[in-house]
């Protein structure tokens, strides 16, 4: 399961995903998360669904390695679709015992809720997945920009977001190995109740944060020794700009977001 985290990673490729101007790629993610939350009925959820699925194919990112990153989700989804069974008492009653109760307002509101779940996530993921840590910093950097006018240092918190999510991975990579070590002398991280396998789990995270501290140590004595003095005066490989494939990027997306406000419009009975 931990393996199965890959949130964090960036795959290289020359796809259209991947060749989009990262500014972009950062503006279209948000745009499309906050539109998830506006949807209203099951048509124009599936209309921010096929936009999304378009992506995915167009990323030319492995189905498999999509399919593999949901894991760790499956027990959030599992429970949001509980407690929407739960509180939700809409709609005919479909089973009922004492008071407990399956009412078809509460599957259906289970089924919206996880598949906006998975849609945030997905499209989340694609953004690390397509797109380089150095093209992110500088894009995060590039789209604050104007917060420098009031002596906010952008850069530096770029490079700090941008370290975050890319030590993700590796602290993953560092927990799988630690908890292979503990196994191999013994330990017992997999049987047991819950309290047990917390308790079980605390000889992991002591070398962790150690690992943690050290390669952060590292990390910030190998940007001295490089002179990294923070992004004044700082020039760039690669010159950000938009270009046709861009603009198509744009279109489709109003589309988009035009298919979903329609469908909020005129069919909010449905959902």
């Amino acid at each position: 399961m931990i393996r199965d985290i890959t949130i964090g990673q960036y795959f290289p490729g020359k796809s259209p995903i991947h060749n989009l101007d990262a500014r972009l790629k950062l503006v279209l993610t948000f745009v499309y998360i906050v539109s998830i939350f506006f949807c209203k009925n099951f048509v124009s959820l599936g209309v921010s669904l096929v936009y999304l699925v378009i992506a995915v194919l167009l990323s030319r990112i492995s189905l498999k390695l999509i399919a593999k990153s949901l894991k760790p989700i499956v027990i959030i989804v599992l429970l949001t679709s509980v407690l929407q069974i739960f509180y939700n008492d809409d709609g005919t009653v479909l089973f009922r015992r004492g008071w407990f109760e399956i009412t078809t307002g509460g599957l259906i509101m289970a089924v919206f809720t996880s598949v906006r779940i998975v849609a945030l996530v997905l499209a989340s993921s694609l953004l690390t997945y397509t797109t380089s840590p150095t093209l992110l910093t500088d894009a995060i950097e590039r789209l604050f920009s104007p917060l420098k006018k009031i002596k906010i240092n952008v850069h530096t918190i770029a490079m700090m977001m941008t370290i975050a999510l890319r030590f993700i991975p590796l602290l993953i990579d560092e927990v799988d190995k630690i908890m292979s070590a503990q196994k191999a002398r013994g330990a017992q991280l997999d049987s047991g109740g819950v309290l047990k396998r917390g308790q079980a789990l605390v000889p992991v995270f002591i070398p962790l944060f150690v690992n943690a501290f050290t390669r952060a140590y590292d990390l910030a004595f190998a940007m001295e020794c490089r002179c990294y003095r923070g992004g004044e005066g700082r020039t760039r490989l690669r010159v950000m700009k938009f270009c046709k494939r861009d603009y198509a990027a744009i279109a489709i997306t109003v589309v988009c977001l035009a298919g979903i406000g329609v469908s909020n419009a005129f069919l909010t009975a449905l959902i």
